[in-house]
């Protein structure tokens, strides 16, 4: 696409970027800058795109992996100003081609139902036979 830049890191101003989509989302707008800054330095991967003129971050997505079997992607997100124009596509193609990921067994996140289709364009099933999504969640300070 034209007028985006791929990144792999982001600038001091890009992470503030990141925690307001974050803010505007109802997934993760309880997400303060500290945790926003901590995620980003525990993350394995970190796929993002730019507005080439104003720096701006516009899309992001970021992966924890072991690089052989497992590989979770997760915080999938693209500025509500892009949507609609195939940066969404342009974001999760860079993440199943990333150099990094073409020899883990299973690529895996979760999604909302609505969102299913749009994964499976790159294979991804949600049938998982008795599998089941768990979660433990922790009282912690942000």
């Amino acid at each position: 696409m034209t007028g985006i830049d791929r990144i792999a890191q982001l600038t001091r101003a890009q992470v503030e970027d990141l925690h307001r989509l974050y803010q505007a989302e109802w997934w993760t707008k309880d997400r303060s800058m500290a945790q926003v800054r901590s995620l980003l330095e525990h993350s394995d991967i970190i796929v993002a795109f730019c507005d080439s003129a104003s720096h701006r971050l516009i899309a992001f997505a970021r992966v924890l992996t072991d690089r052989t079997i497992k590989a979770l992607v997760l915080d999938v997100i693209v500025d509500r100003d892009y949507r609609g124009r195939g940066l969404g596509k342009v974001l999760f193609d860079a993440i199943v081609s990333h150099p990094d990921l073409q020899n883990v067994q299973h690529l895996e996140l979760y999604c909302r139902p609505e969102l299913v289709p749009f994964y499976q364009r790159w294979g991804f099933t949600d049938a998982l036979g008795t599998l089941r999504f768990m979660r433990l969640t922790k009282n912690v300070n942000p």
